[in-house]
């Protein structure tokens, strides 16, 4: 009886430790969506951390879409540009059938595409996309979503005038977070 309380309270006390160390967490993702794509050792090393990613969670799938189109800014080669745009895209089309809905997985995949030459056909989901995330962020705090998220859309959206309707932009400006 005493043993199994013993391992009971440290199994307690173990948990949030291995919790805390998730290299997974959202927090660690957006940071590394925040600062590697001015960063190329960053970069380098989300990457490294997303390609280990073998689960089925669309938001993390869809960072490591992103990890895959950073990796793209960063290389000199052309072809391998491409490869990583291609692959990023493969990895967006699985996590977007995951979940069609998922506001943050639209606009990971909105903020990437956004920035890809027109000329490469790689930008088709934009409307979509928009709709989606855009929708989702108007009705918060009731979409769910995290605050941390939001901002990072809205700062987004704000610092690229060319993303809004005008009164789209009065009401991302307004949102309260």
């Amino acid at each position: 009886m005493l043993l199994s309380a013993v391992l009971l309270s440290l199994s307690l006390v173990f948990v949030p430790v291995a919790q805390e160390t998730d290299a997974y967490r959202h927090s660690v993702l957006l940071s590394f969506y925040q600062k590697s794509a001015k960063n190329e050792a960053l970069a380098d090393d989300f990457h490294a951390l997303m390609e280990k990613y073998q689960g089925k969670d669309p938001l993390k799938l869809g960072y490591k879409a992103v990890s895959n189109a950073v990796m793209a800014k960063h290389t000199w080669s052309p072809y391998a540009k491409l490869k990583y745009l291609r692959t990023s895209g493969q990895i967006f089309e699985q996590a977007v059938a995951l979940d069609k809905q998922d506001p943050e997985v639209r606009f990971l995949r909105y903020s990437i595409e956004f920035f890809v030459p027109r000329y490469l056909n790689m930008s088709g989901h934009l409307q979509e996309d928009k709709k989606i995330f855009l929708s989702a962020m108007l009705r918060h705090p009731k979409s769910g979503m995290p605050v941390e998220s939001l901002k990072i859309m809205k700062d987004f959206l704000l610092r690229h005038p060319e993303h809004l309707t005008g009164e789209e932009r009065e009401q991302v400006t307004n949102l309260k977070l």
